[in-house]
């Protein structure tokens, strides 16, 4: 049986990952979370077991590494905001657990870590990011992602996923994601400012991030060593791209262009995902089947936004 840790497991995509990873025949999963945001801490199944406990933990992490063959860490402070608030948790979670992690793990042990293409920051006029593509992340989240990304590849044993923008409904939601974001207006409010809508951004779906973890696994010495783009080939769009997607499914949707705004989030490239298309991996869900998902769950009795941020 293959023994898997998932940091953050009860985090929007660790959430996900686990439910699909669930059905996975020859596995038992490890979930470990802080439970910040006060999510429901589900039961102990047969192939689940659920922990409450920080990576930061150095003790716990030396246990949990005893037991397992396969790491996901997945526990991070995400998102430009939250980490310019918390710069000393984002530097400790995202970087200096993974370091510590990469340093106690033998060379048998497999990591399989999502980064953020994020790290591209400002792309060139005209031409895709590949996964030779200087890095020049704006952010401190971007910055911590990419000095754990340069941990993790110094063993033999690892894969890097750099993930688009992603987007789709999952068991830990979150709003403050773009796409998530402008659907939830669309649906509320009907109407969107946008500022700089030249901006542009790739994006996936996050049942597709689970399918490309589960293929990596099943694919592992094929992979490993790699860093791989991650998004959807198709979704290489504007923001203003992005709204009339969306107003393709909420017809009643507006967005007004403002010129003399200005974008806080200053990231702006379009990526090329030909390297994992090449492994034989391809996103499959649209980014209009993440818009009509969306657009459902937000109108229906399972969403409730004081717990969805």
């Amino acid at each position: 049986m293959l023994k898997i840790l998932i940091t953050g497991g009860a985090g929007y995509i660790g959430s996900r990952l686990i439910n699909q990873l669930s059905i996975t025949p020859n596995i038992h999963i490890t979930s470990l979370d802080t439970y910040m945001f006060d999510q429901k801490i589900k039961s102990n199944t047969k192939n689940i077991t659920y922990l409450r406990g920080d990576v930061r933990d150095e003790k716990l992490i030396q246990e949990l590494i005893k037991k397992n063959d396969v790491f996901i860490p997945l526990a991070a402070y995400v998102g430009a905001p939250l980490c310019k608030k918390f710069p000393k948790e984002t530097e400790e979670i995202n970087y200096k657990a993974v370091e510590f992690m990469c340093g106690k793990l033998s060379k048998d042990q497999r990591v399989l870590m999502p980064v953020t293409n994020s790290g591209y920051g400002i792309g060139e006029k005209d031409k895709f990011c590949d996964e030779t593509s200087p890095l020049k992340p704006i952010s401190l989240y971007g910055k911590t992602k990419v000095m754990a990304e340069d941990i993790i590849m110094q063993r033999e044993n690892s894969i890097s996923f750099r993930l688009a923008t992603v987007f789709g409904v999952s068991e830990r939601m979150r709003i403050d994601l773009l796409v998530n974001n402008f659907t939830y207006i669309a649906c509320f409010e009907k109407k969107l400012e946008i500022f700089e809508p030249h901006f542009r951004r790739n994006y996936i779906h996050i049942s597709d991030i689970s399918r490309a973890f589960i293929f990596a696994l099943d694919n592992f010495q094929k992979l490993k060593g790699e860093i791989f783009n991650l998004g959807l080939s198709n979704a290489n769009l504007t923001k203003e791209q992005l709204c009339m997607k969306i107003q393709d499914v909420i017809k009643d949707f507006e967005y007004i262009i403002v010129p003399e705004g200005e974008d806080p989030d200053k990231r702006d490239y379009f990526v090329s995902n030909k390297k994992i298309e090449s492994k034989g991996f391809m996103a499959k869900f649209s980014l209009e089947d993440g818009i009509s998902e969306l657009y459902k769950y937000y109108l229906s009795d399972k969403f409730t936004p004081s717990k969805n941020y």
